[in-house]
């Protein structure tokens, strides 16, 4: 190796060490950032369809929870003035693909996967939210930072993931975990419309103040004809 291809090696690897130690290089690579600018919110239900999700006798059905935290999302964001694409509006199968398609064609936006967790350990409980581009990682801490306000939670923090759904998207993406369906506690919950209703809150608020700052969010109640299911 030449002196001059020596010195331009050693630039490089330094550009690429500097870019992973400030948290945004590597992963943010390909992702626009729209973390203070978006008045789009995809609103992903996890799984659906013939993919039942995590299926425990606490908490029933994965998809029919997430359907169901992902509907009063989106009506709070709506109430919000943000322009709400749902990934699944009904108890049907969405590839992957699919629901990563749907976000990246939309324009100037953040995308929300709602989720429920499970364990073979009943004791196992609390609150996850994942992110894969650090243009993400703000809404990340904000969403989990929002639902530990609520009483009794438990904080199982904010992780990277390689999920596909956040992997791909060309846009800002979490996945939020609401709770253990395989817990006695929070599977209960995660049937009770009330506190469907509060974790909706919770991640509304999260969203809103991303966008536009704390003390602007009004919180709504769910409409008597919105069954939790």
């Amino acid at each position: 190796m030449t002196r001059l291809s020596y010195r331009l090696f050693l630039l490089a690897f330094s550009a690429l060490l500097g870019a992973c130690a400030t948290g945004r290089g590597p992963l943010a690579v390909g992702t626009k950032n729209t973390d203070k600018t978006f008045n789009t919110v995809v609103v992903d239900a996890g799984h659906g369809g013939k993919d039942n999700g995590a299926y425990r006798r606490f908490g029933g059905a994965e998809k029919i929870a997430t359907l169901d935290v992902a509907k009063r999302l989106s009506r709070k964001l709506r109430e919000s003035d943000f322009k709400i694409v749902m990934t699944r509006t009904s108890d049907v199968f969405i590839p992957l693909e699919e629901r990563v398609a749907i976000e990246n064609a939309q324009e100037n936006c953040v995308f929300v996967s709602i989720h429920f967790n499970d364990s073979r350990r009943r004791g196992i409980r609390g609150f996850e939210t994942y992110y894969h581009s650090g243009n993400s990682v703000d809404l990340a801490y904000r969403i989990q930072s929002k639902l530990m306000t609520i009483p009794s939670s438990a904080n199982r923090g904010v992780h990277t993931a390689n999920f596909r759904v956040l992997r791909l998207a060309k846009y800002p993406a979490v996945l939020v975990e609401c709770g253990f369906l395989s817990n006695p506690r929070e599977g209960g919950e995660a049937r009770d419309s009330d506190y469907r209703e509060q974790l909706a809150d919770k991640i509304a608020e999260a969203i809103v103040e991303q966008r536009y700052g704390a003390g602007v969010y009004r919180a709504s109640r769910a409409k008597p004809s919105e069954p939790a299911g």
